[in-house]
């Protein structure tokens, strides 16, 4: 028996040692997203309760998280990154090069939202109108771009507000970021005919203008803090703010989500594909640590179990719009068998 047990020993060692560890950590280290912050940490909790130690879990953003989880392997570096988008090709090639290979899960779905202060007037838009009001540059009366005339949400249109355009969001570093330009800016664009005609002949040069956010006060990059966003709507409710919609589920009392494209961003609309802003969120696990840093599989079992992520669960309560069956089960199955990502 005491052989047996000093076999183990040498072994996990001799693990630790290959994977670039000193000595191994006996805690959990995640990183990432701070929309899926909220949800990590509420399964980290869970964990904790079991009677292993609860895992560290920082909000960085999503590009910063991957670039820290990316950067190699040992005691140093996190198991975990949340992610509010998918990995890129060029963050999984720096993975690889380092030695790290990412194991990812797709965990739910969230809405990006809209929101400003319920003292406020509540706000309806269509993503053409958004672009109109977030581009550093939209087209002229010619259809060759200017730079961004809109001062007022009224110039825009004469039914929205006469108020200022004032929208706070997050840095080119969130994963809310690159979903919001996605998916409202890159939709809005392709509603103007001269933009429609760039996306069909250089998708490059339409994507830089669709992603190119305005640098004149109307749109401020306010932090990855969503808390300190909702500070400043609160003091001025003609602002607006961009997050996601589990951080306007969970600030109900305080906030209301602009209606798009003819949809208020709601759970059910969510759920049901008819939201248009709306995305999946992930957790990347680094297959390196599994085994060298204790509790990572039990983690991920927890994470994947229908009493966390489930329609019922624990984390829909938190605002998690939950996978349909099939793909959770499938989710599971990967994630359990430790499947490496593949773009």
């Amino acid at each position: 028996m005491r052989n047996s047990i000093l076999s183990m020993t040498v072994v996990a060692v001799a693990i630790a040692a290959s994977s670039g560890f000193a000595v191994a950590r006996d805690q959990i280290k995640i990183v990432g997203s701070s929309t899926v912050f909220p949800f990590t940490t509420a399964v980290a909790e869970k964990f904790g309760q079991t009677g292993d130690k609860t895992p560290v879990v920082e909000s960085t953003g999503t590009g910063g998280g991957m670039k820290l989880f990316c950067q190699g392997v040992g005691e140093g570096t996190p198991d975990f990154t949340n992610a509010s988008r998918a990995i890129k090709e060029k963050e999984l090639k720096t993975c690889m090069d380092n030695g790290v290979t990412p194991i990812q899960i797709k965990v739910g779905f969230d809405g990006i939202v809209l929101a400003n202060s319920k003292s406020g007037k509540p706000l309806e838009l269509t993503k053409a109108q958004i672009f109109l009001a977030l581009a550093k540059e939209v087209p002229g009366a010619d259809g060759k771009l200017i730079a961004n005339p809109n001062k007022m949400w009224s110039d825009i249109d004469a039914l929205l507000p006469n108020a200022k355009i004032e929208v706070l969001g997050p840095p080119p570093t969130s994963g809310t970021r690159d979903a919001f330009v996605e998916l409202a800016m890159e939709g809005g664009a392709k509603k103007f005919e001269s933009l429609a005609a760039m996306r069909k002949a250089d998708k490059k040069a339409f994507k830089k203008v669709a992603h190119a956010m305005r640098e004149d006060g109307a749109f401020i990059e306010a932090g990855e803090n969503d808390n300190l966003i909702v500070q400043k709507l609160e003091a001025n409710p003609n602002a607006f703010g961009i997050f996601g919609f589990s951080f306007l589920d969970q600030n109900a009392d305080k906030l209301q989500g602009a209606r798009i494209d003819g949809e208020f961003p709601t759970f059910e609309k969510i759920a049901a594909g008819d939201y248009g802003v709306s995305r999946s969120l992930f957790i990347y696990a680094k297959k390196e640590h599994v085994g060298v840093i204790p509790g990572m599989e039990e983690f991920i079992i927890e994470y994947t179990s229908d009493n966390a992520w489930g329609p019922d669960g624990y984390l829909a309560d938190k605002g998690l719009i939950p996978l349909p069956d099939a793909e959770r089960e499938s989710q599971a199955k990967d994630a359990r068998s430790l499947k490496p990502v593949s773009m």
